[in-house]
């Protein structure tokens, strides 16, 4: 049974799922819709996707650490529900864009509301005791996994109607998530634990200053970005991709991800603490890594829609990685500080985010007209490869009160 430490971590998951049903909502049409607004084939498409995914990374990597830092001033309510009504203003506007260039201001303004990933995790690592964070961290990533197999299987059904309906729904969901968070979620940050806001900490060096007097966090951030690099190949390409190698329409593509998204849910809930506790969270973060690798590495030469989700069964032990990284790096901060972790690590996954995309959607693109369109998984399964040696060589095991002396 799982039990919650403070009334808000429920509020907040439910808040995050509904949150990424709204994206993940919108994914099984992006190829149609992208071809049709840009007139292009679908190679060209993947190209255009990355960039547009980049321009939503930039959003969020200016905006992470501000609203980090705003909810250690502010509290992170007032934040989390701001962000909200943003996101809904913002898919009506995609909604109904008349052409390219409206997406790109869409995915813009889509990345500054994003990074409220940053003040969800600051509400769990306020109300998480240090012992219990990873698993909490790991029901943040089962919400989000939820999401992802409401939102993609939702989005394949909605576009029966058209390929702007999945935006219109993803509003009203963000319309919902912003109500509810009005009228049930409580304020987490204690005033004690609240600071000036100072631009000079409003950015990513600022937010992981505390990371940097802790010598031994330098090889953690680094897995963390690889990790990061390497991850973002599925919402940049799968679309793609699975259009490319299987002809796949926007139904089977939104019910692969789904099954992505119900067998992530089920190692969170399932395995995730009881992993971290037998396992620590450094061996469990190289079991995610490692399993996650093998998965893309896998999909670079697949040939049948079948065993896409047969690998993902060891796929989906890539679910590890997050809660248990996470959960270490929560520990060289000091109460005062969790929400600049969190807005920092938000911006060091949206400068992976900046770089991942063009990477992959370039490598899908040049490997698909040379007869390969397995080159972008290829290439991710090795930096999360990597990512895996960092962790199990250079990251040593933490103690649970390290982060009290920081």
């Amino acid at each position: 049974m799982i039990r919650f430490d403070h009334r808000a971590v429920p509020i907040v998951l439910a808040a995050v799922t509904v949150d990424v049903i709204g994206f993940g909502i919108v994914m099984p049409v992006l190829p149609a819709l992208v071809t049709e607004l840009g007139r292009v084939d679908l190679p060209e498409a993947t190209r255009i996707a990355g960039w547009m995914l980049a321009v939503f990374a930039i959003g969020q990597f200016v905006a992470g650490p501000v609203l980090g830092n705003l909810g250690d001033r502010y509290g992170r309510r007032p934040v989390l529900i701001a962000a909200m009504v943003g996101f809904a203003l913002d898919y009506l506007l995609m909604a109904a864009a008349p052409s390219l260039m409206w997406l790109f201001v869409g995915r813009a303004i889509a990345g500054v509301c994003g990074a409220t990933f940053g003040p969800a995790g600051a509400v769990i690592a306020d109300v998480s005791t240090p012992e219990r964070r990873a698993q909490a961290f790991g029901l943040l990533g089962a919400a989000f996994g939820i999401g992802f197999i409401v939102g993609p299987a939702l989005g394949g059904l909605v576009a029966g109607w058209g390929v702007r309906a999945p935006f219109v729904v993803a509003a009203a969901l963000a319309a919902l998530n912003a109500l509810t968070m009005l009228l049930f979620l409580p304020e987490t940050l204690k005033p004690e634990n609240r600071r000036p806001f100072r631009l000079a900490d409003a950015h990513v060096v600022g937010a992981f200053r505390p990371l940097f007097a802790a010598g031994n966090a330098a090889p953690l951030l680094v897995a963390w970005f690889l990790w990061q690099l390497g991850g973002v190949v599925y919402p940049t390409v799968w679309s793609f991709w699975a259009t490319l190698r299987f002809g796949w329409d926007a139904g089977q593509i939104g019910w692969s991800l789904a099954w992505v998204g119900f067998l992530q849910l089920l190692v969170q809930v399932f395995v995730t603490g009881r992993a971290v506790r037998r396992l620590g969270e450094r061996a469990a973060a190289v079991i995610g890594l490692v399993a996650g690798a093998a998965t893309l590495v896998a999909y670079a030469f697949t040939t049948q829609g079948w065993q896409v989700y047969a690998f993902f069964l060891v796929g989906a032990f890539g679910a590890l990685a997050w809660p248990a990284m996470n959960g270490m790096l929560s520990r060289l901060v000091d109460a005062t500080r969790q929400g600049a972790l969190q807005g920092g690590l938000g911006s060091m996954n949206s400068v992976a985010a900046i770089v991942g995309p063009l990477l992959a959607a370039q490598s899908l693109a040049w490997g698909a007209g040379r007869g390969f369109d397995g080159l972008a998984f290829l290439l991710a399964g090795v930096l999360i490869a990597a990512a895996a040696l960092i962790v199990a060589f250079l990251v040593p095991t933490l103690r649970a009160s390290q982060g009290d002396s920081l």
